[in-house]
């Protein structure tokens, strides 16, 4: 490839972003449903027919959002995996940190959460390229419980879940085998982690907590170890503390 064709790309993809960027703030401001080309061009200084040799309409930017949305969330939770399993953390520790990660996130990109975790976009049918994105978290997830199997730290259950099929093909393919006995459920398992997990942040950021929860860290914390003993693995907690963590 020539340097010309280096730079147009590089320049292509520069514009992009910056496309993203300025959607990204507007998601603060009119949501999902009213995001708008037209208004991302207007910001940018730029004709709406100049957007659409990037995006030709909102869904496909609306895509590029969501993905790079899960794929930030799946690659911070990532980070922490990495740190813990470098530290020697036991698999429990490790399921917090992930854990721990996912919130600073949230907590950090609030609109970006609630474009993927919030309300449906009237209108917009996610693509398949969404899914992999998608799928980063409850894979790690996933991959903390199968390591814990593996450590003989996770606790057989004390109720194995139905004999019959509770997750769809596209699940078994994406999370591979299920271990042996006695953790042949390890996937239908590890799928309830993750759906404790986001509707935690979920409650969290969409204020449901409000008049609830006064220390909202070590709730947090407490409540991924209470579904992390549910499906057999132990998580150290820290000492309570005396102050209000936000």
């Amino acid at each position: 490839m020539d340097g010309s064709g280096t730079a147009r790309q590089l320049a292509r993809a520069a514009t992009a972003a910056r496309i993203t960027d300025v959607a990204r703030r507007q998601l603060a401001e009119v949501g999902a449903s009213g995001l708008s080309l037209r208004a991302v061009a207007r910001e940018m200084g730029l004709a709406s027919s100049a957007l659409y040799r990037y995006f030709p309409h909102r869904d496909a930017l609306l895509t590029a959002l969501i993905i790079d949305a899960y794929d930030a969330l799946g690659a911070a939770g990532e980070r922490s995996y990495a740190a813990a399993a470098r530290a020697g953390t036991d698999p429990g520790g490790q399921w917090l940190q992930v854990c721990r990660a996912c919130r600073r996130w949230a907590l950090a990109h609030p609109h970006e959460f609630a474009l993927v975790y919030g309300s449906p976009v009237p209108g917009y049918a996610a693509p398949a390229d969404t899914v992999g994105p998608a799928t980063r978290v409850p894979r790690l997830l996933a991959r903390v419980l199968r390591a814990a199997a593996a450590a003989d730290v996770l606790m057989p259950p004390r109720q194995p879940v139905p004999k019959v099929p509770l997750v769809t093909a596209q699940v078994l393919a994406i999370a591979g085998p299920a271990p042996p006995q006695p953790f042949a459920d390890l996937i239908e398992r590890s799928l309830v982690l993750w759906v404790v997990l986001m509707g935690a942040l979920s409650f969290e950021l969409f204020g449901h907590l409000e008049g609830v929860v006064s220390h909202r860290g070590a709730w947090f914390d407490a409540a991924m170890a209470v579904a992390a003993e549910g499906v057999g693995l132990p998580v150290p907690l820290p000492a309570a503390r005396r102050t209000p963590v936000r």
